[in-house]
């Protein structure tokens, strides 16, 4: 009962409270809003400044709020329009319709670069910017995934399905062999370290794509100069949410639900194929291995997935203090059986604005918990390999597993040389990884009160990550019988800081109608690196082999920067950008890295500044000079110093009934620096009818000299037979083409596209630094099958990566087993008759998206393609010969390749096995309903459904034709190479969304 009254108590209170805000509520405004032509615009939000007084225009345009009596400011507001405020007396009822102006398209938006920001229409470099409205929808679980086919020179391929994978990004194709050819990446003014996170798959996993509002990529030597010896690859700024000034609280939460299926299978033969083949070609041991289960391990070892991401956050301002807190949950396992990932995210963002607005700051912290689950991608080779005619499980001492036996212990061992069990390698694995990071930094910018043209900027930032992992797989296993079990741990911590300070100065100099605006700072950044080291041990805790030597290095960069932006007459603008950078890595410390640009407004000139068709013309020329000095997997932060490192356990130096380790040279170039890009880079952007069609076209050209390389040593030298140095030359082409329209905008039904274009070609002009015609260039690409082969090759002439493969000469339609071409006509087939055949490397890439609207519906989708890139197809190569079943004492099952071949043994190097790998992907299609008027328009919920991965069109015989690779930059590992692939899944998602 005493609860029941106090319920009526509060009841009465708050029908009181709104009693007084209704009695308050004196006066009311009403009208229309609409646009330049008079058409009405549903949607457009109507408040009054500094209160919670608000409403939506109906679909007429049409709109009445409530008002207290008195002076007031109503404010209009509207995506793609003009936001206007107008101040009212209200007395009583006010009619009042409003106009709104079209937004042209963004020339007026504010593009985050390097230090600061500009007007879109002020830039002289090749910038483009990307916002939350415009990114893919689904599941997203890496941020990188939000942008993926949207920007024009821009390539990003997932390195598989694994849950949170990385992804290979390359802004204008690269610019390095060996160094790292992944672009900067700068998170609320923080660049960050490209360097491994151990125990995830994706150092940017960390950061939850729902706290990102907007990505901005710069692309050309002059935007990215301000950046120096890091900038060659392209820089990627993203900026996260945060609350505004006047923000009433807003909590929005949503959640998406998905399930991943497997799309599509490596083509291997049936179990009933697999004993046809073995019944006509096999001898008579071989016939009595065959099983009588029809097993189809790929199957076996895939699943169907199911992933949530959920999310919660609160913006909003107290007064002149923004805020902006989120926290969110993603649960995503992988359609390899085994594999999954946990991240629990949390952020938060403050932008008190002090000093009577002399005073910004941002603070921005942010903080996630990541814990994977690794399965054995080895598993997906042993699944395209096992014998389809076993079973997966039996009654043994390996865990049940089926497993082929080695006679010779007289079957109580697992054959060593036998393709193990691909779901034991799954299931009886343990290989997980945490890891804690945090990143943020605290900007204060401070305007001047007597010169308010000046600003002073202090950032202040961190990033720090702990890892710990560990590898456990019990004695029994197949994979691991002969040593007992395997117990490996791991750890890292890393420890990265910054500091930056730079003044800028800007005023507008109305006598010679110019604007000057100049930039000049300080930059320090610090990152320390510590992995110790663990003994490997079997699952008894037996040591197999002791802990090395425990691992710490650090590296510094120090920094002075400067840019010039100067504006004549509103359209001819200069941009000039010089860094010098300090780094720790050379003996050299210092480099200086230039950049200039010119642009010309074309369309505010007098014959075209009242055209009512072209809306925006403008020509960029820059050129610039950057640098490199990221190593990518060859991981040393000091190449010029001497080195020595411990042998392996196979060259050990006896001492009386002892045996012990050795130290051996490491090979080193004491005058290694970093590569240097000059970049030359031509564009013209374009806007039509009010910008409804607008785009743009670049042309660029990229040339990297003092190549990081690795470069085999002359046998003899007492040291390891490659070293790290600078040596070589590439050259990059390409033209970039940018096309984004409005086609329909009514009152009902929009529709929006997007495509972009891009042609890229990349050649090494020199590779050695004494230059030998005859060199035939730097074998790289392994592969499996045999020992130490490798089927791609780095020459002079060509593109990076190119396939080095014999000419397979056919019959009838057939290739013929071990006949190839005699190129070099010296009546024999030996390693000279090689040649140099395709490459990964796609030369045009297509982007197109489109977006509809109807009423409340939406429908989005997004394609992607790529033309002229190659794959050299390993899973059928290694599996696509009967020799597969010809091994002692067991079988291995072959690729479908083998009706069309008929080999006997592997034809490794094989341009038959050099697939084009073109293709066209429709990366997701999305439907979404807006419920409004909920709740008296204080609620607004969004619910949607999408699917990712829809469809591939391809000739590629293979899984899939899109190969990404982490690994570039480790000595020998290629691109383009289809090995053990984590297939990409198809995504079926439903989601909500909802805002209050």
């Amino acid at each position: 009962m005493q609860k029941l009254r106090l319920l009526k108590y509060l009841l009465l209170l708050c029908f009181m409270a709104c009693s007084l805000i209704t009695y308050a509520q004196t006066g009311n405004i009403s009208g229309k809003v609409t646009d330049e032509t008079g058409q009405p615009l549903p949607g457009a939000t109507v408040f009054i400044k500094g209160t919670n007084q608000n409403t939506i225009a109906g679909p007429d345009g049409s709109f009445k709020l409530p008002v207290n009596s008195g002076n007031v400011i109503v404010v209009i507001r509207m995506i793609g329009y003009q936001p206007i405020e107008r101040p009212f007396t209200i007395n009583g009822a006010l009619q009042q319709d409003f106009q709104l102006s079209a937004d042209t398209r963004g020339l007026n938006e504010v593009v985050v670069v390097g230090y600061g920001t500009q007007k879109k229409s002020d830039l002289t470099g090749s910038i483009t910017a990307i916002s939350s409205k415009d990114f893919n929808k689904g599941t997203v679980t890496t941020p990188e995934q939000l942008i993926t086919g949207r920007v024009a020179g821009v390539q990003i391929s997932s390195n598989g399905g694994a849950p949170g994978a990385g992804s290979k990004i390359r802004i204008r194709g690269g610019s390095s062999l060996n160094a790292s050819n992944d672009p900067l990446i700068v998170v609320d003014g923080v660049p960050l370290d490209n360097a491994e996170v151990k125990g995830t798959s994706n150092p940017l996993s960390f950061i939850n794509p729902n706290d990102i509002e907007s990505f901005n990529i710069l692309k050309d030597a002059s935007a990215t100069a301000i950046y120096g010896s890091r900038a060659s690859n392209g820089v990627i700024i993203i900026t996260t949410k945060k609350g505004k000034v006047g923000d009433q609280l807003r909590v929005n939460f949503s959640t998406i639900n998905s399930l991943s299926q497997k799309e599509g299978i490596v083509p291997v033969l049936s179990a009933d194929q697999f004993r046809q083949v073995v019944n006509e070609h096999g001898t008579a041991a071989q016939k009595a291995l065959l099983g009588t289960a029809n097993t189809n391990w790929q199957d076996a070892i895939y699943r169907t997935a199911f992933s949530t991401d959920n999310n919660l956050n609160l913006s909003g301002a107290v007064k002149s203090l923004p805020y902006r807190v989120s926290v969110g949950f993603t649960n995503q396992d992988g359609i390899l059986k085994t594999s999954s990932m946990r991240r629990q995210s949390a952020s938060i963002s403050l932008s008190p604005h002090l000093l009577d607005d002399h005073l910004k700051i941002d603070l921005n912290v942010r903080g996630a918990i990541t814990k994977s689950r690794f399965a054995d991608q080895e598993a997906i080779n042993a699944a395209v390999a096992f014998d389809p005619t076993q079973p997966i499980h039996t009654t043994n001492a390996f865990g049940n597993y089926f497993e082929w036996l080695d006679p010779t212990t007289n079957n109580t061992a697992p054959n060593t040389l036998a393709t193990r069990n691909p779901l034991s390698m799954l299931e009886l694995k343990n290989d997980k990884g945490e890891v804690k990071r945090s990143l943020g930094n605290i900007a204060f910018d401070y305007k001047f009160h007597f010169l308010p043209e000046l600003r002073a900027n202090l950032n202040l930032g961190y990033d720090v990550s702990k890892t710990e992992g560990r590898t456990l797989i019990p004695a029994y296993a197949g994979n691991v019988f002969n040593r007992g079990g395997t117990d490996k741990s791991y750890s890292q911590t890393r420890n990265n800081k910054l500091l930056d300070f730079y003044l800028n100065y800007a005023k507008d100099l109305k006598g010679i109608s110019s604007r000057i605006d100049v930039t000049g700072g300080y930059s320090y950044q610090d990152f320390i690196r510590t992995e110790p080291t663990y003994p490997d041990l079997n699952a008894k805790g037996d040591t197999i082999s002791a802990a090395g030597i425990p691992f710490k290095t650090q590296n510094t960069l120090v920094s002075f920067f400067g840019r010039l932006n100067y504006t004549l007459l509103d359209r001819y603008l200069l941009t000039v950008t010089v860094r010098r950078d300090g780094s720790s890595r050379f003996r050299q410390h210092w480099g200086t890295f230039p950049s200039a640009a010119l642009a010309w407004r074309i369309n505010q000139e007098a014959f075209l500044k009242n055209s009512k068709t072209i809306s925006d013309l403008k020509l960029r020329v820059g050129y610039g000079v950057t640098g490199q000095q990221d190593f990518g997997g060859l991981l040393t932060d000091y190449p010029y110093l001497p080195r020595y490192t411990l042998s392996d356990p196979t060259a050990q130096y006896q001492f009386g009934n002892s045996y012990y380790l050795t130290l051996r040279p490491e090979g080193y170039d004491a005058n290694i620096k970093w590569e240097e890009t000059k970049t030359y880079n031509a564009g013209l952007d374009f806007g039509f009818l009010n910008n409804r069609i607008s785009g743009s076209v670049d042309y660029y050209v990229k040339k990297t000299k003092d190549l990081l390389s690795v470069i085999p040593v002359a046998a003899g030298s007492n040291l390891t037979n490659q070293l790290l140095t600078n040596v070589g030359n590439i050259e990059t082409k390409g033209i970039e083409f940018t096309l984004n329209a409005t086609p329909i905008s009514t009152k009902d039904f929009s529709w929006d596209a997007g495509f972009n274009f891009t042609y890229n070609t990349i050649k090494i002009t020199n590779l050695t630094k004494v230059q030998d015609p005859k060199a035939q260039g730097i074998p790289i690409g392994t592969i499996s099958g045999g020992t130490g082969n490798t089927v791609e090759i780095h020459s002079v002439g060509y593109a990076p990566f190119s396939y080095y493969v014999y000419k397979q000469v056919y019959k009838d339609g057939k290739p013929v087993e071990g006949q190839y071409e005699d190129l070099n006509k010296d009546g024999q087939i030996t390693p000279d008759d090689r040649y140099r055949y395709k490459s990964p490397n796609p030369k045009f890439l297509l982007g197109f998206n489109s977006q509809f609207g109807y009423k409340s519906w939406n429908l989005g989708f997004s394609l992607r393609g790529s033309i002229g890139n190659y794959v050299y197809n390993n899973a059928s190569s290694n599996n696509g010969a009967y020799r597969n079943f010809s091994y002692q004492n067991y079988l291995a099952n072959m690729s479908t390749s083998i009706n069309e071949t008929g080999f006997a043994v592997n034809q490794y190097f094989s341009d038959y096995y050099v697939e084009n790998a073109s293709f066209l992907r429709m990366d997701n299609l999305s439907l979404g309903y807006n419920f409004k008027h909920l709740l008296r328009d204080k609620v607004n919920l969004r619910v949607s459904a999408t699917v990712q991965n829809l469809f591939v069109i391809t000739g590629y015989s293979g899984l899939d034709p899109e190969l990404g690779n982490d690994k570039v930059g480790t000595t020998n590992v290629g691109e383009g190479i289809d090995n053990k692939f984590y297939p990409r899944p198809r995504v079926y998602s439903l989601g909500v969304n909802l805002d209050f």
